[in-house]
């Protein structure tokens, strides 16, 4: 019977992670689709890919993670770029990619 608690418990963590991830994918997408759009550049595959995980401090004390993501995106058509993101929980830390000419806000 123990052993089938440790098991529901490593289950939810697990779902848990993942769900967390999931979720920090679907913000960088909107994020770098965003800034493509701005920027009136193409974004490229339609999707971001995870590069990296940090276990940081928040501002809270608590420990969280510092999701690392990269896009493609291309201003003619023919080239390729690379854009990169980092989220703590859902807030944009830093963000390198295509710019605009005109200052805009990025959710």
């Amino acid at each position: 019977m123990p052993t089938l608690i440790l098991l529901m418990i490593f289950g939810a963590a697990a779902f848990s992670f993942w769900s967390a991830g999931r979720a920090a994918a679907e913000r960088a997408e909107v994020v770098g689709r965003d800034a493509c759009r701005a920027a009136g550049v193409q974004w490229l595959d339609q999707s971001v890919h995870s590069i990296g995980l940090r276990i940081i401090r928040q501002e809270s004390g608590w420990l969280g993670f510092e999701r690392t993501f990269r896009f493609d995106y291309s201003i003619d058509g023919e080239d390729r770029h690379v854009g990169r993101m980092i989220l703590r929980g859902d807030k944009l830390i830093a963000f390198s990619g295509p710019v605009t000419r005109e200052p805009s806000q990025l959710h």
